[in-house]
């Protein structure tokens, strides 16, 4: 695929899998349905109903542009997100690699594709109140079947496509998997963040790149990556995206 063609077709993926084509309706945090909004679907604003991803045009975009970064520079190692919902992320990188004929590098979708778990005693901070919140809501669980089938509605499910089921306390650190070429995480909570970076950067490639999904938009994330950065040294510098998501790049 040339170079016009390859933009052509993640354009496409990016506004179908963000469905601003059809402009589905979305709902509030609290519950509450609200038609379409091209604004609050561009920055990832609203939780679609329809659409496979609620992170946004900007931070697909943003996506987009690291992982073929990874492609182009060659940058060693797979991609891999925490925390999916519908999967859209992920097929995003399945496609970046469909349209740049690259057969040798996989795609970890992770997730437990039960929801949210409840807030145990020994949660981080604010942790118990916030992951009360998202445990109780119902459309934040996608089962790993439907993602399943969603990869394959683009036609990119394929064994380049790996899914890793379970909490990340439990399955990041013991995965096989490395070296990544960009690990993007959406874990929401102070805990899962820290598990997840922590088990994930030191197998990112020299070059490679960190996406933060909710870095500016929730404190127990934002504590986590700090937190983590300053435990293990790292000083590369954080870019914003759209307000919400950040990303830096390892030196």
């Amino acid at each position: 695929m040339g170079d016009v063609g390859r933009q052509l077709y993640l354009d496409l993926l990016i506004r179908t899998l963000a469905n601003t084509i059809y402009q589905d309706a979305a709902w509030l945090p609290n519950g509450a349905e609200v038609r379409f909004d091209a604004g609050q679907r561009a920055t990832g604003a609203d939780w679609p109903k329809v659409a496979h991803t609620m992170v946004g045009l900007r931070r697909l975009e943003n996506l987009r542009a690291l992982a073929q970064s990874t492609v182009d520079e060659a940058i060693p190692g797979d991609f891999i997100e925490t925390g999916v919902w519908r999967g859209g992320a992920c097929i995003l990188m399945r496609g970046v690699l469909a349209a740049s004929g690259v057969s040798d590098r996989k795609v970890y979708v992770a997730d437990s594709f039960e929801g949210f778990p409840p807030p145990n005693p020994d949660a981080h901070r604010n942790d118990k109140t916030l992951g009360l919140i998202l445990h109780r809501a119902p459309q934040l669980v996608v089962g790993l079947e439907e993602v399943r089938q969603n990869f394959a509605r683009y036609n990119l499910l394929d064994d380049q496509v790996v899914f890793v089921k379970g909490f990340f306390k439990d399955t990041l650190s013991a995965l096989d998997a490395g070296p990544f070429a960009l690990i993007r995480l959406d874990c929401d909570l102070y805990d899962a963040t820290v598990d997840a970076l922590s088990a994930l950067y030191p197998r990112l490639s020299s070059g490679g790149y960190v996406i933060i999904d909710d870095y500016n938009w929730i404190a127990e994330c934002r504590a986590a990556v700090t937190d983590c950065r300053s435990s293990m040294a790292i000083s590369a510098p954080i870019h914003e995206i759209d307000g919400t998501g950040v990303w830096w790049r390892k030196p």
